[in-house]
C-alpha cells in the first residue's frame, strides 16, 4: 500500500498535465503509515516534494483511506465527511483538488 502511494506522489505530475489551470495553490499530504508530501500546483502543473514544505492547506489520512480515494473507491466528499480525510487550513484551495483526481 505504502508503494501504491509513493507511486502516486512520484506520477501526479504527468497526470496532472493540463488540469491545473487556474490553480496556485501548495498542499500538504500527511499520509499515516506512508509518508508526508508538498505537492505545488500552479498554471504550469504539479510538483512533488517529499516532506512537509508548508502549505495553504494539510491533507491527513490513513494510508488506508488515501489509496482508496486515489483508486476510486472512496469519495473524496464522503470520506471528509465522516471523519477519514482531514483538511486543515484553506478549504477552498483543498475543494480545487477535484481536478486532479
Amino acid at each position: 500500500m505504502t508503494q501504491d502511494i509513493n507511486d502516486f506522489f512520484a506520477g501526479l505530475p504527468g497526470r496532472a498535465e493540463g488540469k491545473t489551470a487556474g490553480v496556485n495553490n501548495t498542499y500538504v499530504f500527511d499520509i499515516e503509515g506512508a509518508g508526508t508530501w508538498t505537492v505545488a500546483v500552479n498554471d504550469e502543473g504539479a510538483q512533488v516534494t517529499e516532506g512537509d514544505q508548508g502549505g495553504d492547506c494539510t491533507i491527513q489520512a490513513s494510508a488506508e483511506t488515501f489509496s482508496k480515494i486515489v483508486a476510486g473507491e472512496q469519495n473524496a466528499t464522503t470520506a471528509y465527511m465522516t471523519g477519514k480525510l482531514k483538511i486543515k487550513g484553506d478549504m477552498g484551495a483543498a475543494m480545487k483538488l477535484q481536478k486532479l483526481f
